[in-house]
Parts: C-alpha cells; sequence; structure tokens
C-alpha cells in the first residue's frame, strides 16, 4: 500500500493483451480497482486468471466497472470469493448484464472443466474452473446500481463519475477525481455510426487517460458489411448449407439481428429461418427494452428485430439444431470462439463445405476464432480435433469497437491535452500503432504501460 500523500496508478490487466482489463488506483489510504476482467485468449496471458491477484483481494475497498463484457467483469466472482468484501460499482445496465453474463461464465468453466476431466484433454488432475456458477452468483450481492453522470464518493479524497461509452447497454466511460488531479478509463468506446448504439460521450479535461486500443491500428470498412452478410448467407443457403454466426452474446448479437431483418425486409436475403441460440442475448433483450433510453431505435424496429429470429433457450433445442440441417442461419455466443453453444455446431456442421462460419468481429490472439482467422483449418474442441471445410468470413465491420479513427477523433474532443495518456487493452502492434498516432496527430505525450507497472499520477510519465 502507497502513503495517503501519494497517488498512484497500477497496471495489472490489459497490457501486452487485449483482455484483462484490471487498474488499481491508490489514494488517500484507498484502494480503487477499474474493472476487473478475465484474461482470454494464449494460454501464458490465460494463466494468470490462475495464479492469484496480485494485491489481495480484502486489501481493496471497491470496484468499478465500465461495462459487462467478460474481458472487464470476469474476474468478479473470484475477487469475492477470495476475499473481497467491499461494494462492486456500476450502471444500472452494467449491473444488470452482469446477472446474466457471470453465473453463465462460472457455468462454463464448469462444463469445460468436465469435459476436460472426461477427455484427459488437461495437464491438470482434478481441473477446476476459475470459479463455479455459485461464485458468480453470490458475487453479484456485492453490486451497487449507479446513474450516469452522478458523483459517487469513495474516500480518501477521491471520487467517480459513469459517463455514457456507447459500445453496449451500460457501458460507461470512468472519470475519477483524485485530490487535485483526474484520472479518465474509455472503457471500450463506442461507434459514432453504431447503427445500435448511440456515440460515446466527448472527452472532458483529464491529466491522466487511459485509453483501450482494441482497433488501435484498425478502421472499419466504410461500407459493405451489410452487404457482404447478405452475400453470405445468399450463397450458402442457394447450396443448402448452414450460416454459423459466432457472436458476443451482448451488444454483438443484436446488431446482427437488427441488420438481418433490414435485409429480410428489403428482399435481400431470402426467408429462411433464423436461430438465436443464445439463453443471454434472449434474456438481454428484455434489458434492452427497459434501457430504450441508451439506443436509438424506434420501438418497431426494436420488436421486428427480434420478430426475425426463433429463439432456441434449452440445452434441448440447441441439440436438436445440430440435426437439422440447412439452409438456416444460426446465431450463438461466443464471439472468439472461446466456448459456448457455437462449438458444439462447429463440431456438427464446421467439416461440411456448404456451410459458413461467419466470425463477426475482434479475434483476440490466441483464441479459436483467431485460428481460423489466421487461415489455419482445424480446431481442438473439448480434446477432439476438428476439420473446419466450412467457409470462414470475418466481418469486422460489425464491431462495436471505435477504430484508430473514431478514437482519434474521440481524443480531438478534449478541452486541453492530459498530461499523459496510456494506451492499454490491446494487441501490442494495436497499442503501439495508437501510440504512434496520437504522438504525431495530437502532440500529446503517450506511452504503453507494462504489466503490473506502477505510476505516479502527481508525475506521470
Amino acid at each position: 500500500m502507497t502513503s495517503k500523500n501519494q497517488a498512484t496508478l497500477r497496471f495489472l490487466g490489459a497490457t501486452d493483451t487485449v483482455t484483462g482489463s484490471r487498474y488499481l488506483v491508490e489514494a488517500g489510504g484507498r484502494r480503487i480497482l477499474v474493472d476487473c476482467g478475465l484474461f482470454q485468449g494464449f494460454k501464458v496471458i490465460r494463466s494468470r486468471n490462475r495464479g492469484g491477484f496480485p494485491v489481495p483481494p480484502a486489501s481493496i475497498d471497491a470496484v468499478l466497472l465500465t461495462h459487462a463484457h467478460l474481458d472487464h467483469t470476469g474476474y468478479v466472482p473470484a475477487l469475492v470469493r477470495d476475499g473481497f468484501s467491499g461494494p462492486v460499482y456500476a450502471t444500472h445496465g452494467t449491473m444488470e448484464l452482469c446477472g446474466l453474463l457471470l453465473p453463465d461464465s462460472g457455468h462454463l468453466q464448469e462444463e469445460e472443466a468436465r469435459y476436460a476431466e472426461q477427455r484427459g484433454s488437461s495437464v491438470h488432475s482434478p481441473v477446476r474452473p476459475v470459479y463455479t456458477a455459485a461464485d458468480a452468483a453470490k458475487s453479484l450481492g456485492s453490486f451497487k446500481a449507479q446513474d450516469f453522470d452522478r458523483t459517487l464518493e469513495l474516500g480518501g479524497g477521491i471520487s467517480a463519475t459513469f459517463v455514457p461509452a456507447g459500445h453496449i447497454l451500460g457501458a460507461a466511460q470512468i472519470h475519477l477525481a483524485v485530490g487535485g488531479r483526474s484520472l479518465h478509463f474509455t472503457g471500450d468506446l463506442g461507434r459514432d455510426d453504431d447503427p445500435f448504439m448511440f456515440p460515446p460521450r466527448d472527452l472532458e479535461a483529464a491529466d491522466v487517460l487511459v485509453t483501450e486500443s482494441t482497433y488501435g491500428n484498425r478502421t472499419h470498412p466504410a461500407a459493405g458489411s451489410r452487404q457482404e452478410l447478405a452475400d453470405v448467407v445468399n450463397r450458402v443457403a442457394k447450396r443448402g448449407g448452414v450460416v454459423m454466426i459466432a457472436a458476443f452474446a451482448v451488444g454483438r448479437a443484436e446488431t446482427l439481428l437488427l441488420h438481418l431483418s433490414k435485409l429480410r425486409r428489403d428482399g435481400l436475403i431470402p426467408d429462411i429461418p433464423i436461430y438465436l441460440n443464445s439463453p443471454m442475448a434472449v434474456d438481454a433483450s428484455q434489458l434492452y427494452k427497459q434501457h430504450r433510453e441508451e439506443h436509438r431505435l424506434r420501438d418497431e424496429e426494436f420488436k421486428k428485430m427480434y420478430e426475425v429470429a426463433r429463439m432456441a433457450r434449452s440445452v434441448d433445442d440447441s441439440k436438436l439444431l445440430n440435426l437439422r440441417g440447412g439452409p438456416m442461419i444460426i446465431i450463438s455466443a461466443s464471439g472468439m470462439l472461446t466456448g459456448g453453444r457455437i462449438l458444439h455446431h462447429i463440431e456438427a456442421y464446421g467439416p461440411d463445405p456448404r456451410n459458413a462460419l461467419i466470425l463477426s468481429g475482434y479475434q483476440a490472439g490466441g483464441t479459436r476464432g483467431a485460428t481460423l482467422a489466421s487461415g489455419v483449418r482445424e480446431l481442438r474442441i473439448y480434446g477432439q480435433d476438428v476439420k473446419v471445410r466450412a467457409e470462414v468470413v470475418q466481418l469486422e465491420g460489425f464491431s462495436a469497437h471505435a477504430d484508430a479513427n473514431g478514437i482519434i477523433r474521440w481524443m480531438h474532443t478534449a478541452p486541453r491535452a492530459p498530461r499523459m495518456t496510456y494506451v492499454t487493452h490491446g494487441e501490442p502492434e494495436a497499442s503501439d500503432a495508437l501510440r504512434i498516432r496520437i504522438k504525431r496527430e495530437l502532440g500529446w505525450n503517450v506511452r504503453v504501460p507494462e504489466y503490473l507497472e506502477t505510476v505516479s499520477l502527481d508525475r506521470p510519465r
């Protein structure tokens, strides 16, 4: 613990990787953790989930969450289980989505541990999940909902404000006042042109900025993703195949349903069955209905978006889809093929070249999605090698993240330059590419921090 007179920021995650967002702020005798995400992707990165938290969980006074995706929230159950007893603050939307995501994450980890144990596909015995569904359910009792734009006093001269970030329901930028200093976290920034969510709020004045860089070295296509989706559906339908769409259960599934609804309305795709095989995405639809102030859709558009698909809730419903055959479209989690029902669909339909698998967004290094995106056509799924002869298409135009141009445009809205900007939450090449652009185009002090590095908020460098 630093002295009460010092204010520091320590990077416990989201450095050298696009997952595991965790930032520890220490000041006024208080420890505040901003985001508490799971590490995903390469095994060396995932192993950080099992190595014990870098500081004793019981020593942390409060957790603030930017949004509900697991790379920002997925370690909360383990933190609570291992001794954290303080509040977890999040917006209403984030808190409600975590009520779906975290128990499901625990369930999937238990399921994967059982499969690995049964098939002997792990070097560990017994195989244990990072946490269980029961751990996740218990952790939800620590959550306290916060309104956007309302100051939250955290003690020790620290206060926090949740600011709209776009991206998904409830997503926030977090602005911290730490004594006489200000520290701003982007969380995951949404897009200006997102068809579903409103754009992120402009950047307010801050002494220190911590920015994501998921798409720091890329720009989204100016147009064409909707047409490319239509083209895939049409050619697969003609050959009687199945279109499997790997979608993040919260955010991406809704965007895809919106586009498919409009494509069918305009007669641009055939009237083949569409299934949403993600209980979380089905449940999340109700939350989006309750928070219409956060998204652009009119009531009629929202209604039609969900009418276009048949909902598969139960395990039996999911299994029947693997026996049905094409033509049909299945939207299922997870977006990077790290787990979930989509893996069973790939086992069933991946070997058939009549079918297609659409990767609907960013694929973190070391995930099965990244493996396919790189051109490899064999996946290890539950201890078995599966040949993927189905057509594989990556459509990054549906991403809910701001791209590099979007992040730079957003930074231009700042009333003044931060004293220092730290680029995090990106693969190394993406983070460095964004660092270079910030330096050259805005002239700001900027660098990419290292894993577990501690910096002073009084003298950031």
